[in-house]
């Protein structure tokens, strides 16, 4: 019988996160991986493998969770605006929280190796194919129930939909380059704003 782990595994992907999001992927040494995760180079090589491998557990570990969070909103009975806020208004939490928006950050190296590498360029292909879905499915229910008015931005519901979700994605980027809290209030305030009949 195999030894038991001497650390928590979700725990270690929560805080590789942070120091991927922190130094980017390239910047990240396998130095900076052991102290900040504060386990044995053996440990992490046979638990996570290399550093790639490591940071694509991670953006995983991240992405699964966040996707998770949306679809349970976009799932919720009642207006279909207000679910969508409701993801907002989370992510915009998130990025409030110093400690959780370190996290977050990760998806902006995740981004950086798409062009370089073809499992993490499929990984994200196929996650944006499925929240756009849900985004489309719940925009579909709000026109069956009369939430939608005849605004031009409600024509194309599979573009609304890519736009809501390339929103979500937007609001990581502008908390990294501005210090001011009230600009992701204003994006998210904004890109709700759309819904409106």
């Amino acid at each position: 019988m195999g030894r038991s782990k001497e650390f928590d595994t979700t725990a270690v992907l929560h805080k590789a996160m942070e120091i991927f999001g922190h130094y980017g992927y390239e910047g990240t040494s396998l130095q900076n991986l052991l102290d900040g995760l504060g386990i044995a180079r053996q440990s992490l090589y046979d638990t996570y493998g290399t550093k790639r491998d490591l940071f694509f557990s991670a953006v995983k570990h991240y992405v699964t969770g966040k996707t998770s969070a949306v679809l349970a909103h976009l799932e919720r009975p009642g207006p279909v605006k207000e679910a969508v806020a409701g993801i907002f208004r989370e992510g915009v939490a998130v990025l409030k929280d110093e400690r959780r928006r370190k996290e977050c950050f990760i998806m902006h190296s995740a981004i950086d190796q798409v062009p370089h590498d073809p499992e993490i360029a499929a990984f994200f292909r196929d996650d944006m194919a499925r929240l756009e879905k849900a985004f489309h499915d719940a925009l579909v229910r709000a026109r069956e129930r009369g939430e939608l008015g005849g605004r031009r931005e409600h024509a194309d519901l599979v573009a609304l939909a890519r736009y809501l979700n390339h929103a979500r994605y937007s609001l990581t980027q502008a908390a990294k380059l501005t210090t001011d809290p009230e600009v992701l209030d204003h994006i998210a305030d904004v890109t709700i704003s759309v819904l409106d009949p």
